[in-house]
């Protein structure tokens, strides 16, 4: 019964019919006055679900107040065709691709490419907990030399005076940026 009589109140509503999208979602706006000050209400209503991913780029725009003017059938139609032509672009380019990766004699991978493999890096290089490099036994008879990791930084302490040796330093000039 609600929806009969919203359909016979929309009859005597202000609101009027913008367009529609190729999908025949219906776009409507109205115009009220809040606070002495007339602004305009946008909105959809949906054929079929509620889906909101059917609605197009351009007409969300519009609904978001992004644009003044609703999109015309003619600029749909053009947008329409620009993005197929995009896809086929994209597919075309793709395909050149993998026949030019082809032609390389290099195997087709889709996804993400790989980084350095790090746990390898890091295993040629083993240390002990003291940061000494550990001799790795080997075939040959190298002259072992003491080779040392660099102990970790220590950290100075922090002076409330600058330290400098310049000539025109004198101990208690100093003042912070301001």
């Amino acid at each position: 019964m609600s929806r009969l009589w919203a359909r016979f109140a929309g009859f005597f509503s202000n609101k009027t019919l913008i367009g529609m999208d190729k999908t025949g979602n219906r776009y409507f706006a109205k115009s009220e006055p809040i606070d002495g000050i007339v602004k305009e209400k946008r909105w959809v209503i949906f054929k079929g679900e509620q889906d909101p991913t059917s609605v197009p780029v351009e007409w969300i725009c519009w609904l978001n107040g992004q644009r003044k003017k609703a999109p015309t059938t003619e600029e749909m139609v053009e947008l329409e065709a620009r993005r197929e032509r995009v896809k086929l672009n994209v597919a075309l380019l793709k395909k050149e691709e993998e026949e030019r990766k082809a032609k390389e004699g290099k195997a087709k991978s889709i996804g993400k490419a790989t980084g350095p493999d790090l746990k390898s890096f890091i295993q040629q290089f083993p240390t002990d907990t003291q940061g000494n490099i550990i001799e790795a036994a080997s075939d040959s008879n190298d002259v072992t030399s003491d080779k040392r990791v660099p102990g970790p930084i220590t950290k100075q302490p922090e002076s409330s005076e600058p330290s400098g040796s310049g000539s025109s330093y004198r101990p208690g000039t100093w003042q912070p940026p301001t």
